[in-house]
């Protein structure tokens, strides 16, 4: 599907992409904490919403 090449720049990429993530992540630390308190809370009622919609789904299909 993919030759040896694509592999090795799939891997390489990822691997930077990840660690210039890290970097940036740790260089916003500081506002992130004031400016993004309780996101959290969005993630939860997101997947919440989800389950909630999985769960509508199994009990209408019976």
């Amino acid at each position: 599907m993919f030759s040896q090449g694509q592999v090795i720049f799939g891997v390489c990429f990822f691997i930077a992409f990840v660690i210039a993530m890290i970097f940036a992540y740790r260089k916003d630390l500081a506002l992130h904490k004031i400016f993004y308190k309780g996101n959290y809370k969005v993630l939860i009622a997101f997947l919440l919403f989800i389950v909630i919609l999985f769960v509508i789904k199994i009990f209408l299909k019976r």
